[in-house]
């Protein structure tokens, strides 16, 4: 039984919603991983940023 004009192109419209909807999935879990990353690599800064501060401290001491 042939399709109609309508069903094909209803078809294809819903195909490329479904890809549309993948990608945009895809991009929101890459987009959580990131910020996950982006958050730890903060925390490493900050606990970088105590060790010199903590270093600074010692070496000026140590210069007096």
């Amino acid at each position: 039984m042939a399709k109609s004009r309508l069903t094909r192109v209803a078809e294809g419209i819903g195909g490329a919603i479904g890809r549309a909807d993948r990608t945009a999935h895809k991009v929101a879990k890459a987009g959580i991983v990131a910020r996950k990353e982006l958050e730890e690599l903060s925390k490493e800064v900050d606990a970088l940023k105590k060790r010199l501060q903590k270093a600074t401290k010692k070496l000026q001491k140590a210069l007096r």
